[in-house]
C-alpha cells in the first residue's frame, strides 16, 4: 500500500475528481489547504492497494511545537481488512522519516470503536479527554511506539 498525494489545487487533481470514491473528500481536503495552508508533505493522501483507492490519510497541518496531528480513514468497501491500520502507520512512518523528534498525535470520539483499535495497535496511547473548538470533547492519543 501507498499514500497518493492530493494536490493543491483542483485542476492538477483530475485523477481524484473522476474517482467516484473521492467525491465526499476531495474538495474538502482542498478546501482545507485554502484554510491551513499546503506544505508538503503534511498534506492529504489517498491510499492505494494494488492500483485501486481504499481510504485517506491526512496530517491536520504541518507540526506546530514539534506536535503533528494525522487522521485516516477507510472506504465503505474495503473496511474491516486492517486498511485503516496500514494507512495509520504509513502517516507515522512519514512523519518520523521527516522528523524522528515529533510528537504524532490523532483524536477520536470519547468511545471504544475501531479507530481506537487502530492506534492500539499502531503504539498510540489515550493521553486523556481535550476539547476541540470544532468537534467538541475528542480523546486525544499519542504516539509511542509500534507494538509487536
Amino acid at each position: 500500500m501507498d499514500l497518493v498525494p492530493i494536490k493543491e489545487n483542483a485542476d492538477d487533481n483530475e485523477e481524484f475528481i473522476n474517482n467516484p470514491a473521492c467525491a465526499e473528500t476531495i474538495f474538502m481536503t482542498i478546501d482545507f489547504f485554502k484554510k491551513i495552508g499546503y506544505k508538503a508533505p503534511w498534506i492529504g493522501y489517498y491510499a492505494r492497494d494494488k492500483n485501486i483507492l481504499v481510504g485517506t490519510g491526512a496530517f491536520k497541518g504541518a507540526p506546530q511545537n514539534n506536535t503533528v496531528e494525522i487522521a485516516y480513514g477507510t472506504f465503505q468497501s474495503h473496511r474491516k481488512k486492517g486498511i485503516g491500520t496500514k494507512i495509520c502507520d504509513l502517516l507515522v512512518e512519514l512523519a518520523l522519516k521527516t522528523d524522528p523528534g515529533l510528537t504524532i498525535t490523532a483524536r477520536t470520539l470519547p468511545e471504544k470503536n475501531f479507530s481506537t483499535k487502530i492506534l492500539q495497535k499502531n503504539g498510540f496511547v489515550l493521553s486523556g479527554l481535550v476539547n476541540d473548538p470544532e468537534d467538541g470533547d475528542l480523546w486525544e492519543w499519542v504516539y509511542q511506539t509500534k507494538q509487536l
